[in-house]
C-alpha cells in the first residue's frame, strides 16, 4: 500500500509574502490627488485677495464718512460731531490739554425759508458754514446739530478766548447779507460756549454750550441795534 507523502506546512509568512506579491502585480488604482498651486499661482491668488480686500475697507469707510457727514454741507452732522467729541474730551482728560464748545444758533432761518423757500434757507446755511471755516483752524471742528444749530470744538482756547471767538462769529454771520425775491435779507447769530478742562464730559458740554447759547439769544432780542424778528 503506497504511503501518503506528506505534505510540509507553509513556511509563517509565505501566504502574506505571496499575497503580497500578487498585490504588487496588481495595476495601481487611480487615486485622485490634489497638487500643490505653483507658486507664481499662489502669489497671483493673494494679490487677487488683497486687492479685493483694499476695495472692500474702502467701501466701508467711504459708506462711514457718508453716515457722519451732514450731505448739504459737507461737514459733520450730530452723530459725527458728538464721536469727534467724545474722542477729543478722553484726550483732554488723559492728557489734560483744553478746549471749547460753541453751540451756535442761526436767527431768522425759519421765516427766510418761509418767504423765500427752502433753497433761499440752504443758501444761508451755507454761507454761515463758509464764515465758521474761516474763522476756525484746521485742527477745530465744525458740525451741524440739526436745522440751523451748528457746533464747533476748539483746541487750546481760555474762557476769555472762547468768548472772544464766539463774540467775532456772531459779528461775522450778523454781517451776512442775501438778495431774496429782489428783497435785501440779513440773518444773525446767536452763541454759546463750555470750556473743556480735565474733567469735561461730553453730553454735560454740548447741554452747556446750548443753555448759554439760549440765553445769548434772549439778550440778543433786547439789544437795541439787533431787534429783528428772531
Amino acid at each position: 500500500m503506497p504511503m501518503n507523502k506528506k505534505t510540509k506546512a507553509p513556511a509563517p509568512g509565505a501566504a502574506k509574502r505571496r499575497k503580497g506579491a500578487k498585490d504588487a502585480r496588481k495595476p495601481p488604482q487611480h487615486a485622485t490627488s490634489v497638487l500643490p498651486a505653483a507658486p507664481n499661482d499662489a502669489k497671483a491668488t493673494i494679490r487677487r485677495l488683497r486687492a479685493q480686500l483694499a476695495q472692500a475697507q474702502a467701501r466701508i469707510d467711504r459708506l462711514e464718512a457718508s453716515a457722519d457727514t451732514d450731505f448739504l454741507l459737507d461737514i459733520l452732522n450730530r452723530r459725527g460731531f458728538e464721536r469727534e467729541l467724545n474722542r477729543s474730551v478722553a484726550y483732554i482728560r488723559r492728557y489734560h490739554a483744553s478746549g471749547a464748545v460753541i453751540v451756535l444758533d442761526v436767527d431768522r432761518l425759519k421765516p427766510i425759508n418761509d418767504a423765500f423757500g427752502h433753497a433761499a434757507g440752504d443758501q444761508v446755511l451755507k454761507a454761515v458754514v463758509a464764515v465758521l471755516a474761516r474763522h476756525v483752524r484746521s485742527s477745530d471742528v465744525i458740525g451741524r446739530l440739526g436745522g440751523d444749530e451748528f457746533a464747533l470744538l476748539l483746541w487750546n482756547l481760555s474762557e476769555t478766548d472762547a468768548r472772544a471767538k464766539a463774540a467775532s462769529l456772531e459779528q461775522a454771520i450778523d454781517g451776512l447779507s442775501f438778495m431774496f425775491g429782489g428783497r435785501c435779507v440779513s440773518a444773525g447769530a446767536s452763541a454759546g460756549i463750555a470750556i473743556l478742562g480735565p474733567h469735561a464730559e461730553a453730553g454735560w458740554a454740548l447741554e452747556e454750550a446750548d443753555r448759554a447759547m439760549y440765553i445769548r439769544k434772549a439778550q440778543r432780542r433786547h439789544e437795541p441795534e439787533l431787534i429783528r424778528d428772531r
